[in-house]
């Protein structure tokens, strides 16, 4: 029997980078489900489609071949066979996989795959709706959030360390329309479980937080 951790919670709340490093602590493989939604978004950019035009994103996110593999423990999304880690992290890709998520098709052709890697091995993954509805069985389920103000502050920095000019505001902004959009689609919506546990990361360091949620693992 293979055990399973969901991470869920809304963007920027650190839950890619808290979820590979439990996966390193435990030994398990980590899925980043986020990065499997963002190369379906690059997908429908390249193939120039409208973020708001559903019946066009149905359309044409059934030729995406989306695949992880990995190389020397690194994690490589792979869309139509090619290796798309460096291009899935821009904001144009996030704001459409945002939108492009919300699709029922682009769901359920993705959920399938992220529950077949769940079934043959210790998974620790993270996103919007795992412990709902990806994993509802789940070992152990985690709800990690952080205030908006806090998130965009965490993610202005990040881009000002990789030298991208933004505006916190701007970014800030994003962050709450995007929680509202996820929040309030009508497939998969973002929300806690029941049986998730709440893990507030506003006032607490990234190493705190892991070590939060390490305990609860063990426990």
């Amino acid at each position: 029997m293979s055990i399973n951790i969901a991470i869920d919670g809304p963007a920027g709340a650190g839950k890619s980078t808290i979820a590979r490093q439990i996966a390193k602590e435990l030994g398990y493989i980590y899925v980043d489900t986020g990065a499997m939604y963002r190369a379906m978004a690059l997908y429908l950019i390249r193939n120039h489609v409208s973020p708001e035009n559903e019946k066009e994103i149905s359309k044409q996110c059934i030729g995406a071949d989306i695949s992880l593999t990995y190389e020397n423990g690194e994690q490589i999304v792979l869309l139509n066979g090619e290796n798309v880690n460096a291009y899935i992290r821009t904001e144009e890709v996030g704001n459409m996989a945002s939108n492009s998520s919300a699709n029922k098709e682009v769901r359920t052709k993705l959920v399938e795959l992220q529950q077949q890697l769940a079934a043959k091995s210790d998974v620790v993954m993270d996103g919007r709706d795992i412990g709902t509805c990806v994993l509802p069985n789940a070992d152990v389920k985690i709800y990690l959030t952080a205030s908006a103000s806090v998130r965009a502050n965490r993610r202005y920095k990040e881009l000002i360390e990789k030298g991208v000019s933004c505006d916190i505001k701007q970014i800030e902004q994003d962050i709450i329309e995007r929680d509202h959009r996820d929040m309030t689609r009508e497939n998969s919506p973002l929300k806690q479980a029941e049986d998730a546990v709440l893990v507030d990361s506003s006032d607490i360091n990234l190493e705190e937080t892991i070590e939060t949620i390490l305990a609860l693992v063990r426990r």
